[in-house]
């Protein structure tokens, strides 16, 4: 095993090291931490326990991984964070552990890109090959799903959930779930679903038929006023759009929200007698 590690790294002994990894000066791995083969750890970031870090990834300078759940019920009970391969924590990022609660695991998927200065708190969730840019704050249990790209400078409450291939705009405060493939923008009682993210389904090679067909479901869900959301989502069911992929997966998701299945900021929401959230004139 080839292991390149400055004399001035800090390695606790219960630390496991893979093959061809890469320690930088003034870095400090912690307790019953793994790091997978081909890692690179760059100067003084600090990785500080519980954590298992895939092979290829790479942890930038002065992000601190693997530290305590910010979370005042936490009582030191041990929790763990696990990040796939091929991922990239930026530089002052953070990201806290699980709590028992929340199931006692933070999670980030393979060939994720997490930016400078990124919080994610405790228990979230995030998918594979999801994008986090600067500056962005998750609050704990949020579920980013596959592909979802959050733009820089982004609040996100906790609860959340963004769908799979889904693009939140810079600066926007997200207080509600934002479905797959969608675009949105705003802060708090502004924020909205505006449109498709048709960039992002071509960048990702969605299929034509399955971009049309989610246009056609935009409208029905988003344009049609005086509808419940329980009407809209019977009425998306029992349409011919159902059975494309991409549809399909929308429809669940929003049923998801509806029936309280995740995102607690949605509870004034729930009620039949609430009109889903309305695309804008």
């Amino acid at each position: 095993m080839n292991k390149r590690i400055h004399a001035s790294a800090v390695i606790h002994p219960t630390a496991e090291i893979g093959s061809d990894v890469e320690i930088d000066p003034f870095v400090v791995v912690g307790p019953k931490v793994k790091i997978g083969d081909r890692a690179h750890l760059m100067a003084h970031c600090h990785i500080v326990a519980r954590t298992s870090i895939g092979d290829g990834c790479q942890i930038c300078s002065s992000a601190v991984v693997g530290g305590d759940p910010q979370d005042l019920k936490y009582r030191g009970e041990p929790t763990d964070l696990v990040i796939g391969g091929r991922t990239r924590i930026g530089e002052f990022a953070t990201v806290n552990r699980g709590t028992e609660g929340g199931g006692g695991v933070t999670q980030i998927g393979d060939d994720c890109l997490i930016m400078a200065y990124v919080h994610v708190a405790h228990d979230c969730i995030i998918g594979n090959r999801a994008v986090l840019t600067n500056s962005t704050q998750l609050a704990g249990h949020i579920h980013i799903e596959d592909q979802a790209w959050i733009s820089s400078s982004c609040l996100i409450h906790h609860f959340v959930t963004i769908g799979s291939m889904a693009f939140v705009a810079p600066n926007s405060g997200v207080g509600f779930d934002v479905p797959p493939y969608m675009l949105a923008d705003g802060f708090r009682d502004d924020f909205r679903i505006r449109t498709l993210n048709f960039e992002g389904l071509r960048r990702r090679n969605v299929p034509d038929a399955s971009i049309s067909a989610l246009k056609k479901a935009f409208r029905i869900i988003y344009r049609q006023d005086g509808k419940t959301i329980g009407e809209i989502i019977d009425e998306l069911a029992e349409s011919e759009l159902s059975g494309d992929p991409c549809v399909a997966n929308l429809l669940e998701h929003i049923k998801a929200s509806h029936e309280g299945k995740q995102n607690r900021a949605l509870e004034k929401f729930r009620s039949e007698k609430t009109r889903i959230q309305p695309h804008p004139a």
